[in-house]
């Protein structure tokens, strides 16, 4: 028995029911249908292909897939757009538009007629967005998500974007690598379709997608040239087809507390990007959930590291697929996890792992959990007096002996002003000092860049410095590395601690006691305040505006204040 409606659902209102369907009918049979195609339940295929993001170049050929699977099921599918969120190209930040691609998922699957939803996404920002949204829609969906890009090469070496184009672009900075060299790299860091082949932020997602069940298990690190890629978004049209006919299961139903704790574990175990922590709790909290920065460091105390890929290890991500993938890493971490969270399939996470694999898992990628790359999670959460509500630091990509440090501050208040001074050969900076960036975080002009990972001072680099200790309310990508606090909040455009800080201020940092804290006594900390200019001027109109006036702090995820849930969670 079905319970879809196909083309009737949500009707236009017209006061006439029947002529509404008469005339939505005579109108799609303009496009070439045929009645007995326009009986059946519609499954939308939501893309997100876009000629500005490169990652999703390859989604018309994933698109045809998986359209053949729902056709193979007996339903309809129909292809729709929506707005598209290539990393690098835009301005001020992809993440200021996260939540606008959300609110396009959410609408146009909830406005226009479909039973079920295939949501393709893959870049970043991307799969966040799209899932916000679709638990927002309340209709059931799937996701199929780009998959990682093969690794390029250079003079015998592999490459892949964009750990190796920071590793290049440092190595030029500080003089080693030459001009031509490094015009020469730019053509072979991202050489196919398909996100960062590296442990980055899109690749980060969709094992997060695949933990929470919301992609087909086995399949977030398929590479996107690879033809399992392919079969893989035919399977999830099948599926999605099926969803369809009964209804069942809404993303609410898949994305439950628990298996957003469990793929906070993976998060851990995978040393992932540590946007994951800010987009998974905008995830969490369209199901009215709020991650506890406090139970995070608990689970990163008792979740061992597995994975060495870069960039906090040597591999890529068409290392990882064959190694094993994620499902050598949750068998791993099996005892940490809940297995009663169940996938889109129907499965629960402890029917999967009683399957028996398919292939042995690769030790040289995947460690067992007996021997770890480390015995210590990939992430922990900060506290402490400048950052009072919290702060994140990637522990397994910092440098050991930076995680216990006191330091003079070196104070940028501004992205421009960083720009302008960093690589000024008069700047009073050393290598034990704290880099510190105000202004950068969600609130700012910014818009929260990738930008925490501050370039080392261009005369210490030139000396061989590779790391320092550096501090903002800034993102970093997760192709990034080094000893670097980020999303510290407040955020210093809100008034936290971090807009009062001042040149020549000591700051200490400690992983052990997960702390970073401004030693400057009370008094003098109110004297400042009480001088400190007015905030900068939010925008004025458009969408600019409604991020400015609604967007929450890094820990609820940055997400709006009218979109979250308002009901508890289930599960």
């Amino acid at each position: 028995m079905t319970t879809a409606k196909g083309l009737d659902n949500g009707l236009t209102n017209y006061g006439d029911r029947d002529f509404a369907r008469y005339l939505r009918r005579s109108f799609a049979k303009s496009m070439g249908y045929t009645g007995a195609s326009l009986d059946k339940p519609i499954v939308g295929i939501c893309t997100s292909e876009s000629g500005f993001n490169n990652c999703h170049r390859h989604f018309p050929e994933l698109v045809e897939a998986v359209k053949r699977g729902v056709l193979a099921a007996g339903a309809l599918p129909v292809v729709f757009p929506v707005i598209s969120l290539g990393e690098v190209f835009l301005s001020p930040t992809s993440m200021v538009y996260r939540n606008l691609m959300a609110m396009a998922v959410e609408e146009m699957i909830r406005a226009q007629p479909m039973d079920a939803v295939v949501v393709l996404g893959g870049c970043d920002k991307t799969v966040p967005a799209m899932l916000m949204g679709a638990i927002s829609a309340g209709r059931p969906a799937a996701m199929v998500v780009a998959g990682p890009m093969m690794t390029g090469r250079h003079r015998g070496e592999r490459l892949g974007a964009c750990t190796d184009c920071r590793r290049f672009w440092g190595g030029y900075r500080a003089g080693s690598v030459p001009s031509d060299e490094i015009e020469q790299i730019e053509g072979r860091l991202a050489t196919t379709s398909g996100t960062c082949a590296v442990m980055g932020t899109a690749s980060t997602m969709a094992l997060m997608a695949e933990t929470m069940g919301m992609i087909l298990p086995g399949s977030a690190t398929i590479p996107a040239v690879h033809a399992d890629r392919l079969r893989n978004a035919e399977e999830t049209g099948t599926l999605a087809a099926q969803m369809a006919f009964t209804g069942a299961p809404l993303p609410a139903d898949v994305i439950t507390p628990a298996a957003i704790r469990n793929a906070l574990r993976v998060l851990l175990a995978v040393s992932g990007s540590t946007n994951a922590v800010i987009h998974l709790a905008a995830i969490a909290g369209r199901i009215g959930m709020q991650i506890d920065l406090d139970e995070f460091n608990r689970m990163s105390d008792e979740t061992p590291v597995l994975v060495d890929l870069k960039p906090v290890g040597q591999g890529y991500m068409e290392d990882f697929h064959a190694a094993g993938g994620l499902e050598g890493v949750l068998r791993e971490i099996a005892p940490l996890l809940d297995p009663s969270t169940r996938a889109i399939t129907g499965e629960t996470l402890a029917e999967r792992l009683a399957r028996p694999l398919a292939d042995p898992v690769d030790r040289r990628v995947i460690r067992a959990a007996g021997d770890p790359v480390s015995s210590l999670g990939g992430l922990i959460a900060l506290g402490g007096s400048l950052a009072p509500e919290g702060a994140i630091l990637k522990r397994a990509a910092a440098t050991q002996s930076l995680l216990e440090h006191e330091g003079r501050a070196v104070v940028f208040a501004s992205l421009e002003d960083l720009a302008a001074r960093i690589d000024d050969p008069d700047l009073e900076v050393t290598a034990d000092d704290v880099l510190v960036l105000q202004n950068a975080g969600p609130k700012s002009p910014s818009g929260m860049p990738e930008a925490g990972y501050l370039p080392i001072p261009r005369k210490l680099a030139q000396q061989g410095v590779k790391d320092m200790v550096r501090i903002s309310d800034a993102r970093m990508s997760g192709t990034a590395f080094g000893t670097i606090v980020l999303h510290v909040a407040p955020e210093a455009a809100a008034g936290g601690p971090l807009a009062l800080v001042r040149n020549g201020d000591r700051i200490r940092l400690s992983a052990r006691n997960k702390r970073i804290d401004l030693l400057v006594d009370d008094a003098t900390l109110a004297a400042r305040r009480a001088k400190a200019p007015a905030p900068p001027a939010t925008a004025e109109r458009g969408y600019a505006r409604l991020y400015n006036d609604h967007v929450l702090p890094a820990p609820l995820g940055c997400d709006f204040d009218f979109l979250t849930a308002v009901t508890p969670p289930r599960g």
